[in-house]
């Protein structure tokens, strides 16, 4: 899958939070009827997100293996590959977003980034047995120079 990212502006804000560090990060699923807004902040400000069914489960999944990074004054932000597995019908998503867990600077559940699972723009599908896998850059999620 082709992919875009696309930064929350209040983590961009954030990002200097330490406790971030050491949060749980989810990553959802939504439909392509959710439009990405800069602007939004928090995980209630999100719409569309796909339903517990088929093999996801609304409220995210928890990124594993999360790493913080620091090398000559670039920080790399990395996790495990995240994968659902369709069971009992398709997963289709166009957009995964993920979200920090917990308060934040004030906000509850502060929203990182929106990744547009195909720049096509086009719904991505895991039919049944198959997987969806979101397959994170070798050089990590992100990096902040």
């Amino acid at each position: 899958m082709t992919a875009s990212v696309s930064f929350y502006n209040n983590w961009k804000a954030a990002i200097s939070d330490v406790a971030l560090r050491s949060a749980t990060i989810k990553a959802t699923l939504h439909t392509s009827t959710y439009t990405f807004a800069a602007t939004h902040s928090v995980y209630a400000d999100l719409t569309n997100e796909l339903t517990t069914a088929n093999g996801y489960t609304n409220g995210g999944q928890s990124l594993a293996s999360i790493t913080w990074g620091q090398t000559s004054g670039t920080a790399t932000f990395d996790a495990a590959d995240t994968v659902w597995t369709a069971s009992g019908g398709s997963i289709v998503a166009r957009r995964l977003v993920l979200r920090a867990v917990g308060t934040f600077n004030s906000q509850v559940d502060p929203l990182l980034l929106s990744v547009l699972l195909d720049t096509t723009p086009a719904d991505v599908t895991a039919t049944t047995g198959n997987t969806l896998t979101m397959q994170w850059n070798a050089s990590g999620i992100f990096t902040l120079a």
